[in-house]
Order: C-alpha cells, then sequence, then structure tokens
C-alpha cells in the first residue's frame, strides 16, 4: 500500500461572524431544551431522558463558547490595532 500524500495545499481556514454563529447555535440548544421539559415524564418513561440533558448541556457549554469566542475576537482586533499603529509609526 502506498501513503496518501495530498497533492495540493489545504485550503485556507474560514473565518465568519464565530460570535454570531455559537450564539446561534446557543440558542437553539436552550430552545430545544424547553420544548422538551413538557415531555419529561415521556422522555423517562420511554429511556430517552438523555436527549433532555444533551440540549441542556449543549446550551450551557454554548455559553462557555460564547465568552470563548468573544475573547478570541478581541484578542485578534487588539493584534490588528497593534500591527496598524507599529506600521504607521515607522512610515
Amino acid at each position: 500500500m502506498t501513503k496518501w500524500t495530498p497533492r495540493h495545499e489545504a485550503p485556507e481556514p474560514l473565518e465568519g461572524n464565530v460570535v454570531a454563529t455559537i450564539t446561534g447555535g446557543t440558542v437553539i440548544w436552550f430552545v430545544l431544551f424547553l420544548v422538551q421539559i413538557p415531555f419529561y415524564g415521556w422522555f423517562r418513561d420511554h429511556g430517552h431522558l438523555w436527549w433532555v440533558w444533551t440540549c441542556l448541556a449543549g446550551g450551557g457549554l454554548g455559553l462557555i463558547g460564547i465568552w470563548y469566542v468573544r475573547k478570541r475576537d478581541a484578542a485578534i482586533r487588539r493584534a490588528a490595532d497593534r500591527r496598524e499603529e507599529a506600521g504607521s509609526t515607522t512610515r
């Protein structure tokens, strides 16, 4: 067997509005949790209670994700500002 090697370089990662994406996903997880609460007994009786707690865990982890990407976005902006200031002072 021959070893697989890429024939082209990997594309650059896409940079979009990460904060909005993570916030939207977090909202969806919490909505799914709230929609399932009225059916808690049915989920318990049928052995699917983990579905409810998975949605809550997704929402909780999403809150951590929102905090993380906001800090990351702020750090990227600060670094860009520093590069801009350093470039303007050398001219």
